[in-house]
């Protein structure tokens, strides 16, 4: 704890301290350091020998300045100087992406958040089948206020407060600690990567109309793996190129539904978007699939360390990424229930939007719907899997995983190991069946929605005057007013889950509440090596002390 006043050798011992992880805080032994005179300056722990200390020997920068901010920040202004990666083309833990390597421009990034939560419509068909077209409608105007827009400003604030790769794991980091930032992360990662592993099955479930074969059996298998492999190399090769790509395929699979909204207005008939049947609704499926469809806001928080001038084009990219997602839903919802009468609503499963295609337009409109999926899923995979890499080498650049995750790619700036843990997961998990992988990824989900939900209202109270280039224009008991609604959904979905995936979902978590403990052994052991990139701001938010006169407020 630093006290307000302090001896010189107190504040030298202190300093070197400071970056220790807690499990090197226990050590209590003289620590003696060989470092190679010609790699001094070096942040990367590649100059470091002896093998007798990890890297976490560097001190993490104060968050914030000496005049913490008062009120809120109109949104796009520059808060407290947030301290970023080094400029260095090494390729070891903590080294950053070559200068010359573009960072994220705001229509990237919109297109990179429309991909993360929504995609375009395809996988919204169950809501219908579940619940009728009223119910379905209702869903996508209600939830976007109830859940969607809270989660988009949480995301704004804190991801504009701690504009690194870290993201949300280091949200809650900062309220609770290091050893739930790492549940946060686990368990994020995890729904990410089962989500990831939708993406081929929704790609193959829309070609098999077309080509019976991919509908199982080896075929399958083998087109779920090429995908994998190609979509993989596509994010090795860069941020900049996946956000561009997501942009080209986004106009390319939204066009199609454009179309098909037009060719319905001469068939529509309002009174079919009333149709619904109170005792006929299969509620788990009806929920699960709405909150699968309008979630993972929060996932571009773990590119922010990524993104040009995050606090300004971070807060706007989610506000025009909410809007696009929503009208994206209801456009060809509404076309498709309206145009057609609903002679069994069990037709509406998903995949079913390119049958509505070619009712609608003829079957080179089924194809064009067909072929936009296809590119759709694509680039949802590659967002996602952009989200859940740099997420592993956020969690190491804050000590969390062993440093080798923080490796990046010398060409191409991307944390190539994280990326091969990512896409090996999707290939493990790809044999699930849709609706498995719907339920089990959003049990996971809420869990992580719970800590996020306490970090931020925990950050509110115990750092009100913390710099936040945006602020949610609430007070706390506003803000906590705010996820009253979406934390009551949460507790239906995990109420709603079947026992199967309750099960499969509660050993996920219990995973991770034991892995925390065993990679601290493991760095205690000093089996990996485990570091702390030093330019990155103190997030300790533990200690109570005030600071002293002429030192940076770190709560």
């Amino acid at each position: 704890m630093r006290q307000a006043h302090s001896s010189p050798a107190h504040d030298r011992s202190s300093s070197r301290l400071r970056g220790l992880s807690p499990m090197a805080m226990e050590r209590e032994k003289p620590v003696i350091f060989l470092i190679r005179p010609s790699t001094l300056t070096s942040v990367s722990g590649e100059g470091w020998h002896g093998g007798l200390v990890s890297d976490r020997c560097h001190r993490p920068k104060p968050l914030g300045n000496s005049e913490p901010a008062s009120g809120a920040l109109p949104m796009g202004e520059e808060g407290a100087e947030y301290g970023g990666l080094p400029d260095s083309a090494d390729t070891g833990a903590g080294a950053s992406p070559s200068p010359s390597i573009r960072k994220l421009s705001i229509i990237p990034l919109i297109f990179l958040i429309f991909y993360e939560v929504s995609g375009g419509p395809f996988g919204i068909e169950d809501t219908v089948g579940a619940a009728g077209p009223l119910l379905a409608i209702a869903g996508f105007l209600l939830l976007p206020v109830i859940w969607s827009v809270p989660e988009a400003l949480i995301t704004a604030e804190l991801g504009t407060m701690f504009p690194e790769n870290g993201g949300f794991v280091v949200w809650v980091a900062s309220a609770l600690g290091p050893y739930w930032g790492f549940q946060q992360g686990w368990v994020k990662w995890l729904s990410g990567v089962i989500d990831n592993a939708l993406y081929p099955v929704l790609f193959l479930d829309y070609l098999k109309s077309a080509v019976p074969a991919l509908g199982g059996g080896a075929p399958r298998a083998l087109a779920v793996v090429g995908l994998t492999a190609l979509l993989t190399l596509l994010n090795y090769r860069g941020l900049t190129v996946v956000g561009w790509v997501a942009i080209c395929l986004g106009v390319f699979s939204l066009i199609p539904f454009l179309v098909m909204g037009l060719v319905s207005i001469p068939k529509l008939r309002p009174a079919r978007w009333l149709a619904v049947d109170l005792h006929d609704v299969d509620w788990n499926l009806y929920l699960n699939t709405l909150f699968w469809n309008l979630n993972y806001w929060d996932s571009i928080s773990t590119l922010s360390g990524e993104v040009e001038n995050p606090s300004k084009t971070l807060p706007k990219a989610l506000f025009y990424a909410v809007i696009l997602v929503v009208v994206a839903y209801l456009y060809p919802l509404l076309a498709g229930t309206g145009a057609l009468p609903l002679e069994d609503k069990a037709q509406w499963t998903d995949g079913y939007f390119a049958d509505v295609a070619r009712l609608l337009g003829g079957a080179w409109l089924m194809w064009w719907v067909q072929a936009a999926s296809a590119l759709s899923n694509m680039g949802m995979f590659v967002a996602e899997m952009s989200s859940d890499s740099y997420q592993l080498l956020g969690m190491a650049e804050r000590g969390m995983l062993p440093a080798f995750f923080a490796r990046r790619s010398r060409r191409h700036g991307t944390p190539l190991v994280g990326i091969l843990f990512s896409a090996s997961g999707v290939l493990l998990l790809s044999a699930m069946s849709f609706q498995e992988i719907v339920a089990a990824e959003n049990f996971l989900y809420c869990f992580g929605m719970i800590l996020e939900f306490l970090a931020f209202v925990l950050l509110r109270v115990r750092r009100p005057d913390a710099p936040r280039p945006y602020r949610v224009p609430l007070g706390t008991a506003g803000c906590v007013a705010m996820l009253l609604p979406p934390t009551a959904l949460i507790v239906v979905v995990l109420a709603l889950s079947t026992l199967k995936v309750a099960l499969v979902s509660l050993g996920a978590v219990a995973i991770g509440l034991v892995l925390q403990p065993a990679l601290r052994f493991v760095e205690k052991k000093r089996w990996l090596r485990f570091s702390v990139n030093p330019d990155l701001p103190d997030i300790d938010v533990t200690r109570q002390q005030p600071a002293a006169p002429n030192e940076p407020f770190v709560a």
